[in-house]
């Protein structure tokens, strides 16, 4: 991959997929400007990298914004979203669907100001919603007609559709890149707002043996998780091969698993002996879902490579030391205040 010397944005550089990009970028010596406003980012989670990184204060739901941060700018990679976990997904309406236009919108319209050579806008999953096999393995044609489960979706919606409409009549090379359960370090570890590994980790982390840990529903939900370095590198990949202003599915569609063994695999990863106990009046989302890959495949040359085992023992050894350093600073805190 040829990112070196090239000037790179990464909205949302500050967050989960965002900052494993950014580290990514670095690598391969790209100069890399990052605009956050650390609402669910993180200045933790770039803070190695802060020598290395241009950051750029500014308002992306504003053209000025915008504009500011695409400055000298050869591409960008628009991760920047109002996100959250299940229960966000939900409940959100307008303070999620509205912030996600204006920022989509405008930095697309800043990119075609500031001559931007290419464009990667971060879509989801979250678009789809026809059944299509016993698994819902979906492909690209599916997203049409557009149904989408909530307003978080019709935002991703919009932004590609506002993708293709500047490809088409200004020229500039757009990938879209539909995202599909992705899972690693530095995700959210926060018990409301968390996504369902992190969220997991940190319950057998905490449990004592012969505890239970709760499941949401009944565990029969299906997913196909896709670890975040093979995330970073299938965006990385799709920028240099599918700017078509076309999307395209990235997800793992062989890591495909049950909640129910999800959850028995990080227990077995904890070594504690953890009973399973399900709250069927807690939201599940879509039942199964995962990518079709076959263009995926086609298009970046490419498959995810990081299995599901070596891909949750990595995030559970990372939140144990992360919740370690919590609770040590807490018990610092508090002996500070004796």
């Amino acid at each position: 991959m040829d990112f070196d010397g090239s000037n790179v944005l990464v909205t949302g550089g500050a967050g989960f997929i965002g900052s494993h990009l950014v580290e990514r970028l670095v690598d391969l010596d790209a100069d890399v400007v990052v605009a956050d406003d650390f609402s669910r980012g993180s200045l933790e989670n770039i803070d190695h990298l802060l020598d290395d990184v241009d950051m750029v204060p500014a308002d992306l739901t504003t053209q000025a914004g915008c504009v500011r941060a695409t400055e000298g700018v050869d591409d960008v990679f628009h991760l920047a979203a109002s996100v959250g976990g299940i229960h966000y997904i939900q409940r959100e309406n307008v303070g999620g669907l509205t912030p996600s236009v204006l920022m989509n919108q405008q930095m697309l319209e800043a990119a075609r100001i500031n001559d931007v050579d290419r464009f990667l806008f971060a879509s989801s999953a979250c678009i789809y919603r026809q059944q299509h096999d016993d698994l819902n393995r979906f492909s690209e044609d599916q997203a049409i007609p557009a149904d989408p489960h909530s307003t978080y979706g019709w935002a991703k919606v919009l932004g590609e559709v506002a993708c293709r409409a500047y490809h088409q009549d200004c020229g500039i090379d757009t990938a879209m890149v539909r995202i599909f359960n992705a899972y690693g370090p530095r995700e959210s570890l926060d018990p409301d707002s968390a996504h369902v590994i992190p969220s997991l980790c940190r319950k057998a982390i905490e449990a004592e043996d012969g505890d239970a840990i709760e499941l949401f529903g009944d565990g029969s939900q299906e997913r196909g998780f896709i670890h975040v370095d093979d995330l970073v590198e299938g965006m990385l990949r799709a920028i240099e091969h599918k700017a078509d202003g076309e999307p395209i599915n990235l997800g793992n569609g062989e890591a495909v698993v049950s909640i129910n063994d999800l959850a028995e695999t990080i227990i077995a990863i904890s070594g504690k002996d953890l009973a399973i106990e399900h709250d069927l009046s807690k939201p599940t989302g879509t039942d199964k879902y995962a990518a079709d890959t076959a263009r995926m495949e086609e298009a970046l040359e490419w498959t995810p490579t990081i299995g599901l085992d070596e891909g949750l023992t990595d995030v559970y050894e990372w939140a144990e030391a992360e919740l370690a350093d919590e609770q040590a600073s807490v018990a610092a805190t508090d002996g500070g205040r004796r």
